[in-house]
């Protein structure tokens, strides 16, 4: 066997792609240096070194910028609003009651003789405003048009000065008829005793009585007549009699009209 024989043709290792290597200083390729070991125990201390050092980087980057810029610290205090001065005349005068709260007064006016409706316009006029007026004779009529009444007497004399808070109350009749000489007051049973009724309105009657007497009116005259108004009626006859002692007994009353005698 011939070790001279030529090689088979075909494609020539020549090194690297695209020539051979590259010669180094020394007459080496690159490829061909020689690789330094490193201690596995060295390889983990640098690891560690390095992990270590990024933490502490990091922890920093987060405190820093949790931190921020500084700011300052402000201190907030609520006070009660002030209350704006008073001078001494201006408490002196809240003190004191205003002029306008205190009552005023007026001369009373003259008013018997004039028509009821007049005699109360003439008092508002004057500045009072509290009036009341009740029947003169004594009948406890309602002065329900006052027009058809006239004043014959009056509460407060006239021509005094009162104050306009003042009650005035009249005394009046129908303008047909006479005023009395004095007001004529309505019966009362004082002491427990029967009234004189004789005379008298069967209403100004049953007002003197207790509310729970049992009170029968009866037509005086023949002709049995219902009372109706008993203001317009007068007593004649009555029982018990005046002065009796009142324990709740039943009371009777005849009466006629005013206009009418008693038989």
């Amino acid at each position: 066997m011939s070790y001279n024989q030529t090689p088979p043709a075909g494609p020539k290792f020549v090194g690297p792609p695209f020539g051979p290597p590259p010669v180094q200083p020394g007459g080496k390729p690159k490829w061909a240096r020689k690789r330094i070991a490193i201690p596995v125990t060295l390889l983990v201390f640098f690891v560690g070194v390095g992990v270590g050092s990024a933490g502490n980087v990091e922890a920093e980057k987060t405190s820093v910028s949790s931190k921020g810029e500084p700011q300052p610290t402000v201190t907030v205090t609520k006070t009660a609003p002030a209350e704006p001065a008073q001078s001494e005349a201006a408490k002196t005068a809240g003190d004191s009651k205003p002029a306008a709260d205190k009552p005023k007064t007026a001369t009373v006016p003259d008013f018997v003789g004039m028509g009821l409706q007049s005699a109360q316009d003439k008092a508002q006029e004057a500045g009072f405003h509290g009036l009341t007026s009740h029947d003169a004779l004594g009948r406890e009529r309602m002065q329900a048009f006052d027009r058809n009444w006239k004043v014959c007497s009056q509460n407060v004399k006239a021509g005094t000065s009162r104050p306009t808070d003042t009650d005035l109350d009249f005394g009046a009749v129908k303008l047909a008829e006479d005023c009395p000489a004095k007001d004529e007051k309505p019966p009362t049973a004082e002491g427990g005793k029967m009234p004189n009724f004789a005379g008298k309105s069967v209403k100004a009657a049953r007002s003197a009585l207790d509310s729970g007497v049992s009170l029968t009116v009866e037509d005086a005259l023949p002709d049995d007549r219902w009372v109706l108004v008993e203001s317009n009626w007068q007593v004649c006859t009555q029982e018990p009699a005046a002065g009796a002692s009142l324990n709740g007994q039943p009371v009777k009353l005849k009466a006629v009209k005013f206009d009418e005698s008693c038989p």
